[in-house]
């Protein structure tokens, strides 16, 4: 399955706390806030219904397929069909966890990012898929090089995995990135995928476009999307899969054999998600200006204690390069004993970037998933750290 790194911390955080230290968990990418009111009362008043507890259906109700794609063509301009391009999904881990097995043949091969999101990797091995690893490199801005991809591995993939912006780090693709995608994918009939999960967290002058605006995209591509994320709404398990029908509909078979669905309180809370996306003015970004702000706050404080992040465009995340006497000195430290002995001596959590792939290696992932008083405090021990 890949890595343990998160019981690995999780033990870790036990030993911290042990040792009488308060534990600020900057490691997992759970949203701190709950949703708006307006959507748990949409919760609230379902769950009170008398036929809200019979099985759903693996599909997802075609009054939230419908909403999904209403606001698909309402943030990306893309149109859909409710009824064969949209599939409801437990999380969008559940659609990754499930894909390649509904894809894929035993032995087939998937190109896939390095560093990555775990999920990816372990998906491949439950189908018994060979992956074939795709670099960001930090000298490309971490962007993948599409040539890089050799002839013979674009003829033996069955599927491509993107993520645009990224966990762990906030690539940005723009449209002419896309369209290459699109096109090589075409020649070579290989299956795009694409984990837009993080779609509404976009900063400054960015927002995130979905690769299936582009013409002839539904040919080829499916996209992920979640509300986790989005819509602070993670422990609800939603999310939808969007794009190509044939894709969608094998991943509707595999899973109506192995779930019932989503709980339909759940949809109708999604639903009154979407509805209130789209009926929000322009202005409004939604969650993004909260994760901006801690965004700033916490790379300017870690910066008057001389650790230098770049600021990312998108996400809830930081990808920090190891500061220099760590990576560069006499003693150079891998990721993975920095998060450990950061965590021990000062109670912070963060991920080593190991966790995410071989080109993972010198950085650590920081979750801004507290509020701006406790970055401060965070950034404040993480000085006294490197100051040791």
């Amino acid at each position: 399955m890949g890595s343990s790194i998160f019981a690995e911390i999780a033990g870790w955080k036990e030993e911290a706390q042990r040792a009488g230290k308060d534990v600020i968990d900057l490691s997992i990418g759970s949203p701190d806030h709950g949703p708006s009111q307006e959507i748990r009362t949409a919760l609230s008043q379902a769950v009170l219904a008398e036929d809200s507890y019979a099985y759903p259906g693996t599909s997802g109700s075609l009054a939230f397929r419908r909403q999904a794609a209403a606001w698909m063509a309402h943030r990306f301009g893309v149109t859909l069909d409710p009824e064969a391009e949209v599939l409801s999904l437990m999380g969008s881990q559940d659609g990754l966890a499930h894909l390649a097995q509904a894809v894929c043949n035993p032995g087939d091969t998937a190109i896939v990012p390095d560093p990555g999101y775990p999920i990816y990797f372990g998906a491949l091995a439950l189908a018994g898929v060979k992956p074939w690893l795709l670099p960001l490199r930090q000298e490309n801005g971490f962007m993948p090089d599409l040539d890089e991809i050799p002839d013979g591995v674009w003829a033996e993939a069955a599927f491509i995995l993107l993520n645009f912006p990224g966990n762990p780090i906030a690539v940005q693709a723009d449209y002419t990135f896309f369209e290459k995608l699109i096109a090589l994918a075409k020649k070579w009939n290989v299956l795009v995928v694409h984990d837009l999960a993080y779609s509404e967290m976009g900063f400054d002058d960015y927002r995130p476009i979905s690769i299936l605006q582009i013409p002839g995209a539904l040919d080829t591509a499916v996209e992920f999307h979640s509300f986790s994320k989005s819509f602070n709404m993670a422990g609800c398990r939603i999310g939808f899969l969007a794009g190509n029908r044939e894709a969608v509909a094998a991943l509707r078979e595999l899973k109506g054999n192995i779930d019932y669905g989503v709980f339909q309180p759940v949809q109708t809370a999604a639903i009154a998600a979407l509805e209130q996306a789209m009926q929000r003015p322009a202005e409004d970004r939604g969650v993004a200006p909260l994760y901006e702000r801690r965004r700033d706050v916490l790379v300017e404080a870690l910066a008057a204690q001389d650790w230098d992040i770049p600021k990312p465009k998108a996400t809830m995340f930081l990808w920090a390069p190891l500061p220099g006497r760590f990576s560069t000195g006499p003693e150079v430290w891998d990721s993975r004993r920095f998060a450990r002995e950061l965590l021990l001596s000062t109670g912070v959590a963060v991920v080593p970037g190991s966790a995410f792939g071989v080109q993972g290696e010198g950085f650590v992932r920081i979750a801004l998933v507290q509020e701006e008083e406790t970055l401060l405090e965070a950034a404040r021990q993480i000085g006294a750290f490197l100051k040791e």
